[in-house]
This record gives structure tokens, C-alpha cells and sequence, in this order.
């Protein structure tokens, strides 16, 4: 934009320039014309003069050697011709009398027309200054003399004088261009701040705001109307965030007190009551499910999180030897492939929360007595690859698009236990670790989650300790809904719905 700008002031600039040089050039080579045709004019008026007497006496020798002295001196030829268009006597010999332009100069002089100011030399002429004076007296035309003058140092002083108008024009034009620089970044620079301010709320910097004092009035209330705007939607998203977050917080203890209570009822239902008794069991798990998932999606887009280089590979194989007698259990091989060998930057936690999300999505939706296939590798633009892979019927291209929204379930799956949430919050740990999660279709059929991870510039991994591990809810120690007996190590963080 400061481009833009730039380019338009000094569109205008060149514009003005021109608009001032061009008539003031024009003019340049018009006086100076001028002035050379007044004086050559006045020299052919005497040799016409002169001229007459001679015609009618036929003694030139006197008019001759005046020519001849005028041209040594001046350089300009001179000649008289006389009514028959023979010449008289001429100062030189190689004068361009047959050219058509002095033979039409020489037919208007001998009609009794004197050379007026008709033309301009321009620089790039090159045609010698032809004036021609009709020779008679009371009206009678006996002849003409005429003038045939170089132009090549009226031309030399025209560009001369030209020259210097370009340099001046030149200098002011970057004069004016340090002018315009200054200018442009003193309007662009509140627009530049509010460019700047503007990425870094969309990063989830939400406390940056836009100086309010500098630039034109106008863009200094466009900064404060922008200032204000932010704190609006800072607080809106900020009591958003804290309503979710208490609310979820406040309802897991009743929640918590009801499931109690209805697992003390077990040993006074009566055998038709035990069914609804589970449904009820049931729902309750997956409200408090909902709630966890809430309070994590919560907290995870209030955190910053502290990226350090974790060691891949060591926590992909740590979750899969935590995940595997679970998903034995199921049936379901749990495969590790490939290696990165890369240290990434990531949250350690949420590196776990993320993995453990999609192993159990993985579990739910594939395909019975199936696999699930754990990989690492280098992409070729220098990032790491997990991918997790299952044999399941997978997602459509329109279902995978909307599969990272906020309670978002395939209808294939509305049955399915799950919240809807887990996806989402799998997308908001991975975005605030600098990667990206991609959703992709596994050949020949299945879902291959793909997360790309930034390669860490240091060497060892740095603290695993992370402002995640108290940001988010202990939900990752306990196993997946309905498995008691699931190992205390595979963590299940939300259960991921689709």
C-alpha cells in the first residue's frame, strides 16, 4: 500500500513537472528562435537593400563582396536571385537553392510575401533557417535575396538550456520523492500498526492495541474506534471463555454428586429398572464428558502455550505402549511405523492430549478386529508428520471439512458415544503449537489424521513440564467410558465424536 501511495504522489509530481516544463521548453526554443530570426531577417531586408541598385545597374561586384564578407563572418550564406530565378551572386557555391522548401520560400518572395515567423527550431531538426526578401521598389518585384542559416548552434543552445530544465526537474522530482516517502509513512503508519495489531489478535494476542496518536485525524479516530472494538470483542470473548469455563467447572460437582447417587440405587432396583438405570448411568458419563470437553476447548484458547523441543518419536511410542492392552481388549492391533527422528516444538501435554484423542477416535470408529496405525516422518517442506490411521468406513470430503467443529457428529455416528468436541480441541492444541491438523482419506478406506509439527532448532528436548498440564482438566488419566479395566496410562482426554 505505502507503494501504492508513493507511486500516486509522485504520479501527481510528474504530472505538475510536466505540466510546467514542457510549455516553459516550448517557449525555451521559441524566444530563442525568435531572436535568431529577427537578427538573419534584418540581414536579408539590407542585402534586398542592397541588392536593387545593383539589378537595375548590373554592378554586383560590390553586393558580392558583402555577401561574401557577411557568410565569413556569421557563417550564414547569402545569395540574390533575380526575377528569372538566375542567381546573381551568391556567397558560396554549395547553397541548397533546389530544395523544394527554399524553392517554395524563393516563388513566395518573388510574389512580393516577406518571411515571416513560421516555424521553430527544435533540437532534433536538422534543416538550415531559409529567409527570403523580396528585392523592388514600389511594388515591382525584381528579384529576392535570401539567407540560408546553420541551426546547429541555435539547436546546441536550445538543448543546452533544455538540459539544465531536466536537471532542476530531476532534482525537485527527488526532493520531492524524500518528501513523499516521509509523508506516505507518516498517513500508512497508523494503518500499518492497526495491520499489525490486527495479526496479533488473530494470533490470540488479544491484550495488543493500536497507538492512538499518531498519523492524520482521521486514521487517529479510525485507531481509536479499532481500540475500542477490540476491547469490546476481547471482553465478549473473554466472559464467553469464563462462562464455559465456570459453568462447566460448577456443573461437574453436581454431576458428579447425581452419578454418585445413582450408583448407590443399585441395590434397590428392581429387575425391570436396571435397564434405565444404565441408560441413566450412561448419560451421565456422557454429560460430564461434554462438560470436560468444554472446560479443556475453554482453557485451551485462553493458553498461551510454552513450546519446548519434545522428542517424537519417544512420546508417540510412549502413548502407543500405554494404548496397547486397551486396544487389545477391542480386538484392534495398534501398529507403530516409520520414525521422524526429530525433535519438535510442541507442549509436551498437549502433544499427549492430542495423540490419545485421536488413538480412542480411531478405536470407536474403525473397524472391528481392525488396525490403527501410529506413524512418524519428515514432510518434504522440513516439518514432522504424525499420522494416525485407522481401517474404519471413514469420512466423505464434506464430513471431514466440518469434522473439526465444535459438537460436530457425522450422522452415521449420532449413536456413537462421543461429545463432538474432541477434533476441535485436537485443531485449537495443534494450531497453538504452530502446526496443522489435516483430515485426510486413508486408502482404501479409513481416516489418516495427519498433524504437521514445526522441527525444533535446539538440540535435547527442553522441559516437559508445560503451562498446559494446569491449563487443561485431569482428564487424561482415566480410561475411555465403559472400560474399567482399561490401563490408568491410556488416557482418554475427551472422547472425540464425529
Amino acid at each position: 500500500m505505502r507503494r501504492r501511495l508513493l507511486f500516486a504522489y509522485l504520479l501527481m509530481l510528474a504530472a505538475v513537472l510536466v505540466a510546467v516544463a514542457v510549455p516553459y521548453a516550448t517557449s525555451t526554443a521559441t524566444r530563442d528562435t525568435q531572436a535568431v530570426f529577427i537578427d538573419q531577417l534584418n540581414d536579408t531586408a539590407r542585402f534586398a537593400s542592397l541588392a536593387e541598385p545593383a539589378l537595375r545597374s548590373g554592378e554586383t561586384v560590390m553586393l558580392a563582396a558583402e555577401l561574401t564578407r557577411y557568410d565569413e563572418l556569421y557563417t550564414v550564406g547569402a545569395a540574390v536571385l533575380d526575377i528569372n530565378r538566375e542567381v546573381i551572386t551568391a556567397s558560396r557555391e554549395e547553397l541548397p537553392l533546389s530544395d523544394d522548401a527554399v524553392q517554395t520560400k524563393i516563388d513566395a518572395g518573388l510574389s512580393g510575401e516577406r518571411s515571416g515567423i513560421d516555424q521553430v527550431v527544435w533540437p532534433w531538426e536538422r534543416e538550415p533557417l531559409v529567409l527570403v526578401e523580396p528585392v523592388g521598389r514600389g511594388g515591382e518585384v525584381i528579384g529576392v535575396a535570401l539567407t540560408v542559416a546553420d541551426t546547429e548552434e541555435l539547436r546546441a543552445q536550445i538543448l543546452r538550456q533544455w538540459s539544465l530544465l531536466a536537471t532542476i526537474a530531476v532534482v525537485a522530482l527527488g526532493l520531492a520523492t524524500l518528501a513523499a516517502v516521509g509523508l506516505a509513512r507518516w498517513t500508512l503508519r497508523p494503518v500499518h500498526d492497526l495491520d499489525s495489531v490486527a495479526h496479533d489478535i488473530s494470533a490470540g494476542t488479544l491484550d495488543a492495541r493500536v497507538p492512538e496518536d499518531e498519523g492524520p485525524a482521521e486514521l487517529r479516530r479510525l485507531a481509536s474506534s479499532f481500540n475500542t472494538m477490540a476491547d469490546t470483542v476481547t471482553g465478549a470473548l473473554t466472559r464467553q471463555r469464563a462462562f464455559v469455563s465456570h459453568a462447566s467447572h460448577q456443573l461437574r460437582t453436581p454431576l458428579g454428586v447425581l452419578r454418585l447417587r445413582l450408583e448407590n440405587l443399585v441395590d434397590h432396583l428392581r429387575p425391570s429398572g436396571e435397564r434405565e438405570h444404565r441408560l441413566a448411568m450412561a448419560e451421565t458419563a456422557r454429560l460430564a464428558g461434554i462438560l470436560s470437553g468444554l472446560l479443556a476447548l475453554a482453557r485451551a484458547e485462553g493458553t498461551e502455550l510454552d513450546l519446548a523441543a519434545v522428542d517424537l518419536d519417544a512420546v508417540v511410542q510412549e502413548r502407543v505402549t500405554a494404548w496397547e492392552p486397551m486396544t487389545a481388549t477391542h480386538n484392534v492391533r495398534l501398529l507403530r511405523a516409520g520414525g521422524a527422528d526429530a525433535l519438535v516444538l510442541a507442549a509436551p501435554e498437549a502433544l499427549e492430549q492430542v495423540l490419545d484423542a485421536l488413538i480412542d477416535n480411531a478405536l470407536k470408529f474403525g473397524s472391528p478386529d481392525g488396525e490403527i496405525t501410529i506413524g512418524t516422518a519428515l514432510s518434504d517442506d522440513g516439518r514432522a508428520e504424525i499420522h494416525v490411521t485407522d481401517d474404519g468406513p471413514g469420512l466423505d470430503e464434506e464430513e471431514r471439512a466440518h469434522a473439526t467443529e465444535r459438537f460436530w457428529r457425522s450422522p452415521a455416528h449420532q449413536n456413537t458415544p462421543g461429545s463432538g468436541l474432541g477434533l476441535a480441541i485436537v485443531h485449537e492444541l495443534i494450531s497453538a503449537c504452530g502446526g496443522d491438523l489435516a483430515l485426510l482419506h486413508a486408502e482404501p478406506h479409513g481416516l489418516d489424521a495427519r498433524i504437521r509439527l514445526r522441527i525444533s532448532p535446539t538440540g535435547p528436548p527442553g522441559n516437559t513440564e508445560s503451562p498446559l498440564h494446569a491449563a487443561l482438566p485431569d482428564t487424561s488419566r482415566r480410561p475411555p467410558e465403559g472400560s474399567a479395566d482399561g490401563p490408568p496410562d491410556a488416557p482418554v482426554p475427551v472422547r472425540p465424536g464425529r
